[in-house]
């Protein structure tokens, strides 16, 4: 058989379809098989392969020592692969629901939003992820094969344009042999494999605080592996520090720092709706971020200008106003021009603070005599949020063991687009115990991204050769599971299958199409 024309594949390639077509010379095998074929590397402009035969005699011997074992693992995993063909044509015909959870979904497989942009070091962990699972995937079908006294004639690894994939070739005419429920077996031990090494990631995930221990503490603060040029955050923040609290809240894990700012985004933009449904109103909203100004402190700052509607202040001065309370007496409006630097170091008020208790009436915008309360003023959409970081990476304040030594913590105020900024800077839950280098610090966080990253991978892997669609498992696991509706014709059977496999694969196009193009959400 001739393999040039089939073996640009993304990830695998087809089993054998003669089980269907009824004709001994109906060589329409979908699984690469091949009879005296060529096993030289190629290469080219848009695709290169290297094809290995050394792993040809070690695996046969290997499935065959263990043939017993091995055919009762890949029967388990027989069952796992047709429960999944099943749960991923009900997954498809879920994403056509009036609310499909299309952007969920794809978080949750692939490891990232469709609207997320991966960085060039996130390419190179989805590169090799892929590159490892697929081979484990390939391994799985070799291994099962072996099993069936079947032996591979090679294993090849490829890359068509940048998509890596592999695939496994074996003798046309000896899997064709195989009875139905054997060659299942064959067929659905790669799925089963990519299922099993997804486990173990998961494992492997849940176990690395544990096995990390000696070395890095894990959970007590958030430290800092690398800030872009590109990120907000940029000139703030540095390799290695520690991010103590988001508006006063602590966190100590990067979940932590991504739901609350979730949180604190959606709360700025409720606040924000109100704000503006209030202004026609004889009644001024006063949620808000506040802090307890000295009256002293107001007379002595800088008088802004209005300018189309929007209060200016030069330099780096930040524009405040008075936040009016239903529990006080009505007051003139101030506004005034502030350094945020030295305003953040003051007393809290206001109710738009997490940190406060919604139920404490006193708890508004109540100042000491003296004082006043006064908030920033915001544009619609923007953010403002305290960080309270601690500089860890210089020696002086690595030494101290108190979190409050002097000089070595320190807060400034991000106003912007909150989620934006959350998802610009690396961290990781994993401190280091004494070493403080740069390579120490990233080494947790290397190894959780790669686990993580193989996990979503092997995961996408399953799902993806789990679909009702031509050139994948699901191809074959669906051709032979029809072998055992009797009843019908080979003619028939092959009518089914072919219906099928056009309706899953037009079913797959138009879920892709919704999960990563219509299911994206509008940028702000």
């Amino acid at each position: 058989m001739d393999l040039s024309g089939r073996r640009m594949r993304r990830f695998r390639m087809r089993f054998g379809r003669n089980r269907l077509a009824g004709g001994e010379n109906d060589d329409g095998s979908v699984l690469p098989t091949r009879n005296g074929g060529n096993t030289e590397n190629e290469a080219s402009c848009c695709y290169c392969d290297l094809k290995i035969t050394m792993l040809n005699e070690p695996i046969f011997r290997l499935g065959r020592r263990f043939s017993g074992v091995m055919k009762i693992w890949f029967s388990i995993g027989l069952g796992f692969g047709v429960a999944s063909l099943l749960l991923v044509t009900l997954f498809l015909l879920l994403q056509f629901h009036p609310k499909p959870l299309s952007n969920r979904l794809a978080s949750a497989v692939f490891g990232f939003s469709p609207s997320t942009r991966v960085s060039l070091s996130g390419f190179v962990y989805v590169f090799v992820s892929t590159v490892v699972t697929v081979l484990v995937h390939e391994l799985g079908h070799a291994l099962a094969a072996a099993s069936e006294g079947i032996q591979m004639e090679y294993i090849a690894v490829f890359v068509a344009a940048i998509f890596p994939g592999g695939l496994v070739a074996f003798d046309h005419d000896l899997l064709q042999s195989l009875p139905s429920f054997n060659a299942l077996r064959v067929y659905c031990a790669g799925i089963w494999h990519n299922a099993v090494f997804c486990a173990l990631c998961a494992f492997g995930l849940f176990l690395l605080p544990v096995m990390m221990s000696p070395f890095y503490k894990h959970g007590e603060n958030l430290v800092v592996v690398d800030v872009p040029s590109k990120s907000p955050l940029f000139g703030y923040l540095s390799p290695g520090d520690t991010i103590v609290s988001l508006d006063g809240i602590r966190v100590h894990k990067p979940s932590e720092w991504l739901e609350l700012s979730a949180i604190l985004d959606k709360q700025n933009t409720e606040t924000s709706n109100a704000s503006l449904n209030n202004l026609g109103g004889s009644r001024r909203f006063h949620h808000g971020k506040g802090y307890c100004v000295p009256i002293s402190v107001i007379e002595e700052g800088f008088k802004g200008k209005v300018v189309e509607n929007r209060y200016v202040c030069p330099g780096d001065l930040t524009p405040f106003r008075s936040v009016p309370c239903s529990d006080v007496a009505a007051r003139n409006e101030v506004s005034v021009c502030l350094d945020a630097k030295d305003i953040v170091k003051l007393n809290k008020c206001g109710d738009g603070w997490l940190t406060r208790s919604d139920t404490d009436d006193s708890s508004g915008c109540v100042c000491s005599q003296g004082e006043m309360c006064l908030q920033a003023m915001q544009s619609p959409g923007v953010s403002w949020t305290e960080i309270t970081y601690e500089r860890t990476s210089s020696q002086d304040c690595s030494r101290h063991s108190e979190f409050n030594a002097s000089g070595c913590v320190g807060t400034f105020v991000f106003v912007g687009d909150l989620i934006a900024m959350s998802r610009s800077v690396q961290l990781t839950a994993y401190q280091p115990r004494w070493l403080s280098n740069f390579c120490v610090k990233s080494f947790p966080d290397i190894i959780e991204r790669s686990l993580t990253c193989t996990f979503h991978v092997s995961l996408a892997l399953v799902l993806l050769n789990s679909l009702p669609v031509y050139y994948l498992d699901g191809e074959s696991i669906l051709e032979s599971s029809l072998q055992y509706f009797t009843w019908l014709s080979p003619r028939k059977k092959k009518k089914a299958l072919q219906v099928c496999l056009f309706g899953g694969s037009l079913l797959s196009l138009l879920a892709f199409f919704r999960i990563f193009f219509i299911g994206l959400p509008l940028r702000r």
